[in-house]
Parts: C-alpha cells; sequence; structure tokens
C-alpha cells in the first residue's frame, strides 16, 4: 500500500515508541502508553478517517498522573494505570488511578480513583478534551492545517466540539455524569473514601453531518454485553485452535494473528453479513482491493466468511463506468476507499479511487479459491457476473496499448504514479536505479491475470460449462507463452519487473518473481534460476527475502519498496518455491519469517529493513510500519497452510495433503480449521499424520500438487 495520500510522495510521520493503540472497524485511538492523547505527535482518535478527538488528557489536581503500566485485554480495550502523587504526610501515594478505555464508534473511558488511605480525600479531576477534526492523510503526514470553521458549545450536560468545511460538518460530543462543562474541559470533584473509591464515565461521540453515531459502550450497560466483546467472543470461538507444537514460539504467534485479523474486521451496518478486512492500523483501517484480498485469501484456513465478505464487498462497489478524477472504469475493482474530507477533494468529489492494476485479477484468483476451499456454491453462482466483469476490464481497459499485457498510467496527476504492490512513486525501477516511463506492465501482474484465466477455466468447470473451460484455458496457455518470451531475462536468469512505455524489459532483479512462482506463469525450465536468484544473498537477508536486490543501483535497506522484507511478500515467495517443488528453499524461508515474528513478540510489522541478519542479530524495524496490518498478520497463517501443503478442492470433493514442516514445529496438532464446509482437525509427527472431521464423501489424497489442484494440472513433486 502507498506511503500516503492518494499522490502524496512525502514521509510518513514516525510514532514515537510509548505510542499504543485500540481499534474496532473504522474507529481506532492512537495515544501515549499513559493514556493521554497529544495530537502534535500524530496521536487521536479516529472516526472514518477524520481525527474527532486531538487532545485527552487527564489531570489530578492540576498535575499528571504518574504512570505504572499499561494492560490491554482485547484489541479494542486498554487499562492505563497509575497513581497520584504523594500527599505531605505520606511516603508513598495511597491513590491509584485506573483509566479503563474501549474504542468503537468513538470512544469511552472509564475512571476510577481507589484510595488506599486511611481517610477520605478530595480530589478534582479534569480532562482536557480538543478536535482539530483533521483528516486521516493530514495526520499521517505530519500536515495538519487549521480549515473550515470550529465551534466549541458547553451545554448544562455535555460538551460539543465541530468544524464545517465545504458544506459538511464533523463534530464530536462529550458526556460525563458528575461533570462541571467549560471549554475544552471537564472537571470533576472526586470525593474518595478510605478504603473506598470513586468513578465516572467519559463519553466521546462521534456527529457526522449532524447525525449522532450511537456509542458501542454506553454507560450503565455491561461492558461483556457490548457488541465488540460479542462479536470477539464469537471470533474466538470460531477460529481454529492450535493445540500443541514443538515450537511454543508458533503458538504465540498464530495466536496473535488470530486476534489480530479479528481486530481488523470491518463491518458494512447496511450489509451486516458482509464482514470485511481493513488493510491495518492505524493509517489503513478501510477496505482495500490488493491487501484486503491477500489478506482474505491467506486467513482463509481461520475463516473464509472473512474471504466471502470481503469479495462481495469489493464486488458492490465495481466500477461502472470511465471517470478519470477516481480512475474508475467498468469491472475494476477499486484500490481503496477513504471517508475524510482530504480523500473527497483528491479523488474528484467521490470517497473510492480505483488505480490499481492488480486488485481485479486478484479478485478472480480469490473467487476461485473460495469455490475450492468450500464456499456455498450459490454464493460462488451469485459473484460470477462480477468476475466476468473483472476478466471484461482485464482485456480492454487493463491492456492500455493493445499488447496483450495489463499496463497502468495514472489517470489524473492525483492518481498513484505506481500501480502495483509497491506503489510508492520509486517502487519500480530498472538496475541502475532509473524511473522508467510508463504505462508500465508488472511481471507480478501478468501472474494474476493469467492465474484468474485458469480460475475462471475451473469455475467454468464447476458450473459445468466444459467449452467455456477449454476457451480460458487456451487463452491462459497462450498468455503464458507470451509472458515467458517477453519477460524473461535469459542472460540475467530472472524475470524483468515489468516492461515500460516503450517495451524494454525494466531489468533490476525484485521479489516481484516470486509472484510469478506463486501463480504460476514461470516455464518449469526456468524455475531453478528463479527460485535461486531469490534465496541469493543479494535477494535473501536471513528474516526473508528483500523487495530489491542488494546490488541494484536503487537498492536501500531502509527503503519502502526497494531493500525492505516484507513478509507478506515472502509469504506469497515461500507459496510459489513450495508449488514448483523447491521444499528446502520454502522452508528456509519461512523459517525465517518466523524467526522474525518471534524477535517481534510474535506479531509481524508490515514490513521491516532489509539488513543482513549476520550484520544485525535482530531484525531492524522500519521506522513507520503500521502494526497490526493484516496481510501482516495473515503471514504465519499462510505459511503453515503452505508447508501442511494443504489444497483442498470442494467441487472435486478432494483435499490433497503432503506435510514438510520443519522438524522444530513438531508435533503440530490444529482443531477446527474450516474447510469443505466442516470443521477439520489436523495432527502432524512426521510421517505419522492424522485427519479427523472431513465429511464422508471427501477423498483424502497423501501426496503434494505444484499448483492448486485443477487450475494447470501442474504435476506433484
Amino acid at each position: 500500500m502507498t506511503e500516503g495520500g492518494w499522490a502524496y510522495d512525502g514521509e510518513p510521520v514516525t510514532l514515537s515508541p510509548d505510542t499504543v493503540m485500540l481499534v474496532h472497524g473504522t474507529s481506532f485511538c492512537v495515544c501515549g502508553s499513559d493514556g493521554n492523547v497529544d495530537g502534535a505527535a500524530a496521536q487521536g482518535v479516529f472516526f472514518q478517517d477524520t481525527r474527532i478527538v486531538s487532545e485527552w488528557r487527564l489531570r489530578l489536581d492540576g498535575g499528571p498522573v504518574e504512570h505504572i503500566t499499561t494492560l490491554t485485554r482485547d484489541p479494542f480495550r486498554m487499562t492505563f494505570v497509575g497513581r497520584g502523587r504523594s500527599r505531605a504526610h505520606d511516603a508513598e501515594s495511597t491513590l491509584l488511578v485506573r483509566r479503563e478505555r474501549y474504542v468503537g464508534a468513538g470512544m469511552r473511558e472509564d475512571i476510577t480513583l481507589r484510595n488506599f488511605g486511611r481517610e477520605t480525600v478530595t480530589h478534582v479531576v479534569t480532562v482536557h478534551v480538543d478536535a482539530d477534526f483533521a483528516d486521516l492523510f493530514e495526520v499521517k503526514e505530519g500536515r495538519v492545517r487549521e480549515r473550515g470553521r470550529r465551534e466549541c458549545d458547553v451545554e448544562p450536560e455535555e460538551l460539543r466540539l465541530s468544524r464545517r468545511l465545504d458544506g459538511r460538518s464533523r463534530g464530536v460530543r462529550v458526556r460525563a455524569d458528575g461533570a462541571d462543562y467549560s471549554p475544552a474541559t471537564l472537571t470533576f470533584r472526586a470525593v474518595v473514601p478510605a478504603r473506598g473509591e470513586w468513578s465516572t464515565s467519559v463519553t466521546a461521540q462521534p456527529v457526522v453531518d449532524g447525525l449522532t453515531t450511537e456509542t458501542m459502550f454506553p454507560p450503565g450497560r455491561p461492558i461483556d454485553e457490548s457488541v465488540p466483546v460479542l462479536r470477539a467472543r464469537r471470533w474466538r470461538e470460531a477460529v481454529p485452535v492450535l493445540r500443541y507444537t514443538g515450537r511454543p514460539s508458533l503458538a504465540v504467534t498464530l495466536q496473535r494473528s488470530r486476534q489480530d485479523l479479528g481486530a481488523l474486521r470491518i463491518f458494512d451496518p447496511d450489509r451486516p453479513s458482509d464482514t470485511a478486512v481493513a488493510a491495518g492500523a492505524p493509517w489503513f483501517m478501510t477496505l482495500f482491493g490488493r491487501d484486503s484480498i491477500l489478506a482474505s485469501l491467506m486467513a482463509l484456513p481461520i475463516d473464509p466468511a472473512l474471504a466471502l465478505g470481503t469479495a462481495r464487498t469489493l464486488a458492490h462497489h465495481q466500477g461502472t463506468r470511465v471517470e478519470p478524477d477516481s480512475e474508475e472504469e467498468p469491472g475494476r475493482i477499486l484500490h481503496e476507499m477513504r471517508f475524510g474530507a482530504d480523500a473527497s477533494l483528491a479523488l474528484g468529489g467521490r470517497n473510492v479511487y480505483y488505480g490499481t492494476a492488480d486488485a481485479t485479477p486478484l479478485f478472480v484468483m480469490l473467487l476461485g479459491e473460495l469455490s475450492r476451499w468450500g464456499i456455498d456454491r450459490d454464493q460462488v453462482e451469485r459473484l460470477l457476473p462480477h468476475v466476468d466483469r473483472a476478466l471484461a476490464w482485464i482485456e480492454h481497459h487493463g491492456d492500455r496499448d493493445g499488447d496483450g499485457f495489463v499496463e497502468y498510467r495514472r489517470a489524473t496527476e492525483r492518481g498513484l504514479v505506481n500501480q502495483g504492490w509497491k506503489d510508492s512513486w520509486d517502487g519500480v525501477n530498472f538496475a541502475d536505479g532509473r524511473i522508467p516511463r510508463g504505462p508500465i506492465a508488472l511481471c507480478e501482474v501478468q501472474g494474476y491475470v493469467y492465474n484468474a484465466y485458469l480460475a475462471r477455466a475451473c469455475l467454468c468447470e464447476d458450473f459445468g460449462d466444459l467449452d467455456g473451460a477449454r476457451r480460458w484455458r487456451e487463452r491462459a496457455a497462450g498468455f503464458k507463452q507470451r509472458f515467458n518470451e517477453r519477460f524473461w531475462l535469459p542472460d540475467l536468469g530472472y524475470y524483468a519487473i515489468a516492461l515500460d512505455g516503450d517495451k524494454q524489459p525494466v531489468d533490476a532483479l525484485s521479489s516481484n518473481i516470486g509472484h510469478c512462482l506463486w501463480s504460476g506463469i514461470v516455464d518449469e525450465d526456468k524455475a531453478e534460476r528463479v527460485a535461486e536468484a531469490l534465496v541469493s544473498p543479494e535477494m535473501f537477508t536471513g528474516w526473508g527475502v528483500r523487495t530489491l536486490a542488494s546490488g541494484m543501483g536503487a537498492y536501500n535497506p531502509m527503503s519502502y519498496h526497494n531493500g525492505s522484507v516484507w513478509p507478506h511478500d515472502n509469504a506469497i515467495i515461500v507459496h510459489g518455491l513450495m508449488r514448483y517443488g523447491f521444499v528446502e528453499h520454502a522452508r528456509r524461508v519461512a523459517t525465517a519469517v518466523m524467526d522474525a515474528a518471534d524477535a517481534f513478540g510474535g506479531r509481524l510489522p508490515e514490513l521491516l529493513c532489509g539488513f543482513d541478519r549476520a550484520e544485525y542479530p535482530d531484525p531492524i524495524p522500519y521506522p513507520t510500519s503500521c502494526s497490526p496490518q493484516a496481510w501482516a498478520s495473515a503471514t504465519p497463517v499462510h505459511l503453515l497452510r503452505v508447508l501442511l501443503r494443504v489444497e483442498p478442492y470442494a467441487p472435486r470433493r478432494k483435499v490433497w495433503l503432503s506435510p514438510v514442516l520443519p522438524e522444530s514445529w513438531e508435533p503440530l496438532a490444529l482443531d477446527g480449521i474450516p474447510m469443505l464446509g466442516a470443521r477439520v482437525g489436523l495432527e502432524v509427527n512426521g510421517p505419522d499424520v492424522r485427519v479427523t472431521g472431513l465429511p464422508d464423501d471427501v477423498e483424502l489424497v497423501r501426496e503434494a500438487v505444484g499448483v492448486h489442484p485443477g487450475l494447470d494440472r501442474g504435476r506433484g513433486r
């Protein structure tokens, strides 16, 4: 995903190391570890891409609370524990200060003072509040400026802050029992009995164009009955469980992945059955085409419904017309949705931007995978018209110069210069560092197109259209041949990252070629050289494969896309290596990524710097990396699936299974894997592999396949 707004070329702000985050749906809070919010440090409470609270500071008797610790129970709730200053006659403070914060459609904070002293005490508690209603992009990029008309209304029972800009208004209502309100401040006179406590609840409710959003945590109602808590509970009960493993840290990592993917779900009130996955926190809590597709695809072994909801939501917003400002085109799948003022200004008054070359073929691939995994046949059939519209975009609007490949060139200066997954302005370059001239045809996008053709062929077979299946397979075969003729660099032993506007190969050695292995577009006689290039010293760091080889002109291990290591990129590479039979290469890369997860406490970040493991014994974090981030969170899940070599094919009532786990991961037992409409258990201990729960009519094939079963009839290895 891009670092900034649609076409912003600057650096995003770096959050301080003590920053913590709460998230639920499109609401999130970025604050200090003491619970206070400092807007100048890119912190705040956000709702639908707008910062509705830019300052939230608790003070006791005019001074700060001494912070003790921060406790996290769920991604949307956090406890900040501190103590008041000691009184003159006390050696130590006897006043505990606890702040329970909950985020969801705004924020609620329960403040409790607990007196361990032997006398009743009285304290003045103040909460200082401000709201600048800055757009998410402004905050992220450090360019917040005063805009519009701001108002502050002090009412007997609440404080109202608002801003009107370009005919639209954003506001927040701050309320609490027992508070005295003044501009920007709530004041409480807290009388705390000896050995007793005092408490109050403060809520901050978003207001959009005059409509107040109902809080998900209404005071007076038990927290355990709130919507976020119930959703989290259902998620924990529904997703698979790793019962045991020979590598305890693997259990920690998978548990964190489960929790973070649950937190990154977004719920559409207009279509409550469609739960999609947001790209990542804090800056990407919205639907992305590419990111949401890949994350939900990699999370299939946890919850196929997440992938279905993502596909249905993307289908709902599929392009229908030609609109240059938003780069919408008929059949095209969106790149990103936004709700803040900056987004609409940047996109010609719209909140959806379509400038991506890869989301549309990836959408078709996702539907093919959903069908194979066992999603209800009727659900798949309803989405087939959207699949065919996507394929029509690939063959018409996607092929911008008629050469048979899918290219991109932005239609507006506000759009993204690069429209593949490496979408920073310099993310595609020649070996000498030069930036190519467009339109650009990326190698991995052609791989996705090839796989989309094969996915459509399989869907034709699944619904009895054998003539259609034959036509799509023939189209795929011809496309694969043309790709290998034009993109292969025989003297270098790898594929060009792209063809430029003059149809010249862009010859940098990049991780994109691993995606070509994943899609199956690589000719068998070229696969070994591609695999060796990916694990060469120039590419492999010991923590994963770099985005760009160290010998390239644009290489910078501290860059976003030119030498860094991205977990999701490596998950795709591992799958590609495995499908062509390079088991040891795949295990080596997968183990390196999981070692990095261990070093980060079980949560993989969006990306890390591309320094070699021999140079630094610990992975070096990338300063502005998002965490949690959906496709990074899904990476451990996908790596485990790939190493288990499990490939279901529901229409054929078969499951292929041939584990090649590292010895240190065994024995391993998983319960409750959702597959083919059942909950499947799996135990692996060397050659002893046991499967339980498969439907009686499903055949278990104890061998590997070189590709998703049926896609191109690849040989098992």
